[in-house]
């Protein structure tokens, strides 16, 4: 069988090569009668760090839709997906080839009544440690803690857990070998969550000066899914009539969002980019949050590295495109870190040494 080339720039390191693929792996020993497939820029696959594989609006969905879920990430150049949280079995997607590679952090573990229905585990404080265990032992590598969410009693965002429950949750994760991430919009979690050594946070939008220097002493990654706090005002306005108290924190957190993002990258927070595709987010839509991050005022060349060969580093993947590593990689027109619009239609996408997508 004749071996595929692909001929052009391949980043990280920004070298003119031909990359051969033989037996799903990458190799630059030039390779009789090789086939040139696509040119261009040549990129370790994308990463969402921040995917919902399996779920919708109300909860799990079938197979074949989880099926369509992941093409759609795929083809989009995202081949490495960070579940953060699916109440659908998902480890068959493991099985396929032309799907994403997906990291499983199982079903969320929230408090009883605290988070969308049919979405989590709903525990009492009591039940955490051990139904925490369990997801440690039975994802892949991850647990997903909703950090907070709205208490009815006190009509606002509140820790869903004491921070004494948390701590010893946190440390049942990591003794059966799993990270733990969590939700939090607001500020009054953070601080108990980070002292228990959490290993990341989702949407963050509650941040301080004193946590963001406590993320980066600890190395406590930031994914801040601005598509998804961009619809706070909705959350606002929906919640308004029964809990005002709440309508103007998630307003006040709205307004502060972006100066809370360009902080944490000013601090040297390691920042990730995550869709939250799955949930209130749209899959095959990681080049609308690269975009978003960017108009922010995050670096375009910080972005799109969290968003490929940093990202995979950070989740145990290979960084580059090195001799022998896995053929996952995209092939856009231009340089991604110049023209952001090369990101919304790629050349080419290769997973596993297959040409999965292309135009």
């Amino acid at each position: 069988m004749t071996a595929p080339r692909f001929r052009g720039t391949v980043l990280p390191d920004g070298e003119a090569r031909d990359v051969y693929v033989i037996e799903g792996r990458i190799t630059y020993e030039p390779q009789t009668g090789a086939e040139t497939v696509a040119q261009g820029w040549i990129v370790p696959g994308l990463v969402d760090a921040h995917n919902h594989l399996g779920l919708e609006d109300h909860g799990a969905v079938d197979d074949a839709e989880t099926e369509q879920q992941a093409i759609a990430d795929r083809d989009s150049g995202a081949l490495l997906l960070r579940d953060c949280g699916s109440p659908a079995d998902t480890r068959w997607v493991h099985e396929r080839d032309d799907l994403p590679r997906l990291i499983r952090a199982g079903r969320h573990v929230a408090r009883t009544r605290r988070y969308i229905r049919n979405y989590a585990h709903e525990v009492e404080p009591d039940e955490l440690v051990e139904t925490v265990a369990g997801e440690a032992r039975a994802g892949d590598g991850w647990v997903k803690l909703v950090g907070d969410w709205i208490s009815r009693d006190t009509g606002d965002l509140a820790p869903s857990f004491p921070a004494e429950d948390f701590a010893a949750a946190i440390a049942a994760a990591h003794e059966n070998g799993a990270k733990v991430t969590a939700h939090c919009f607001g500020t009054d979690v953070l601080s108990g969550l980070l002292d228990a050594g959490i290993d990341c946070l989702e949407h963050g939008t509650g941040l301080s000066e004193d946590h963001l220097e406590q993320m980066v002493a600890g190395d406590v990654a930031l994914v801040p899914t601005v598509l998804q706090t961009a619809k706070f005002p909705e959350f606002a306005d929906a919640g308004r009539a029964k809990f005002p108290d709440y309508a103007a924190t998630m307003e006040d957190l709205y307004r502060r969002r972006r100066d809370v993002l360009l902080a944490a990258h000013e601090a040297g927070v390691a920042l990730y980019v995550g869709t939250d595709g799955g949930g209130s987010g749209r899959h095959g839509a990681l080049s609308e949050e690269i975009r978003a991050m960017i108009d922010f005022g995050l670096p375009a060349a910080d972005v799109v590295a969290a968003a490929s060969w940093k990202g995979r580093e950070w989740l145990g993947w290979n960084a580059g495109l090195d001799e022998g590593d896995p053929a996952d990689f995209v092939v856009f027109d231009a340089d991604p870190r110049e023209d952001l619009t090369t990101l919304t239609r790629p050349a080419c996408v290769v997973l596993r040494g297959a040409v999965v997508a292309s135009r």
